[in-house]
């Protein structure tokens, strides 16, 4: 099977972490070795929803007792798009869905000499393989997680159990509640990498103050799984000098869906501003950028931007 293909799997079995998660463990249909993957990956998955397909990516972790699976942990969203809902409600033991190989865009650094972790609610799955990544190849890590209470912490038990001298947990609520701040970064010594995943508000305070403390950029990893928030949105022009073609983008719409709306062919997979598959070259106009794979060096160059997330002030011209 080619790598961006897709495939179908088998839903083995379903687990309720806490109220609101989930645990979902997928299985080849044969009951062959599903595809292997690394600390941080992810796969996206296919929703049959009466309203169309819906399009979701959960990070993939494997801590039951057999190999050769994927597992994803769904947080039922309190103000759920359908895919969250769906899953919680609609998917049954023994039912088959399509899901796409594994692709990781927050894989662990090798070049770290110690992996602090930041993860608050379900930001804890992707990090549950790299911890067990890093178990393997014998390498230092610690773990700081933050939940509401204990009863609502995800796979309390099972990190207690597998990594008890390498995590702190914070509780918001409840007798003795701490909360997770990112003072605690001072507390690293140099040469450590540090990975942030959580909420938008968590990863852009964490990310500012690793900044702020003086980690190189390249020292500071983070993955969100959708878009970051909207602001300082407008509408944009662009023209494109291959194809002759002059687009509006509309302040509710990316310059990637515009594109593809208008028979482009771009490629893409994120949509969040992590991978850079969707990265154009810009020719003339300003640049506003939101994502988080270009380095500073390239956003500041104004020569390049992804079309999913970041847009133009005015007008842009395009090299498509």
């Amino acid at each position: 099977m080619h790598r961006n293909s897709l495939f179908e799997v088998r839903v083995k079995n379903i687990m309720e972490e806490t109220s609101t998660i989930k645990r979902f463990t997928l299985q080849a249909l044969d009951g062959s070795m599903l595809p292997s993957f690394s600390g941080g990956s992810h796969i996206t998955t296919f929703l049959p929803h009466p309203s169309g397909t819906l399009e979701r990516h959960y990070s993939i972790f494997n801590i039951s007792s057999e190999n050769c699976l994927f597992e994803i942990a769904v947080r039922l969203a309190e103000f759920s798009t359908g895919g969250s809902r769906y899953w919680h409600q609609n998917v049954q033991v023994g039912d088959v869905l399509t899901v796409s190989y594994p692709k990781n865009y927050f894989p662990l650094s090798f070049q770290a000499k110690h992996h602090a972790f930041y993860a608050a609610g379900i930001g804890i799955t992707p990090i549950l393989s790299m911890m067990g990544e890093l178990v393997d190849k014998n390498r230092s890590f610690e773990l700081h997680y933050a939940a509401k209470s204990k009863e609502q912490c995800a796979f309390y038990d099972y990190i207690r159990k597998v990594f008890p001298d390498q995590c702190h947990f914070y509780f918001s609520t409840g007798e003795g509640s701490k909360r997770l701040s990112p003072t605690q970064l001072l507390n690293h010594r140099i040469g450590t990498h540090v990975y942030f995943c959580g909420p938008e508000a968590m990863i852009q305070d964490f990310t500012l103050a690793a900044k702020t403390y003086g980690y190189p950029s390249f020292n500071i990893h983070f993955e969100r799984f959708a878009p970051p928030p909207k602001k300082d949105h407008h509408a944009f022009q662009v023209k494109l000098t291959r194809s002759d073609k002059q687009l509006e983008v509309p302040e509710t719409s990316s310059l990637l869906d515009v594109l593809l709306q208008n028979g482009i062919k771009i490629p893409f997979s994120c949509r969040v501003g992590g991978c850079g598959t969707c990265e154009v070259k810009v020719v003339e106009g300003e640049i506003v950028h939101f994502d988080s794979f270009l380095s500073e060096e390239q956003q500041c160059s104004n020569q390049t931007m992804l079309s999913c997330v970041s847009r133009g002030k005015g007008g842009l011209v395009l090299n498509i």
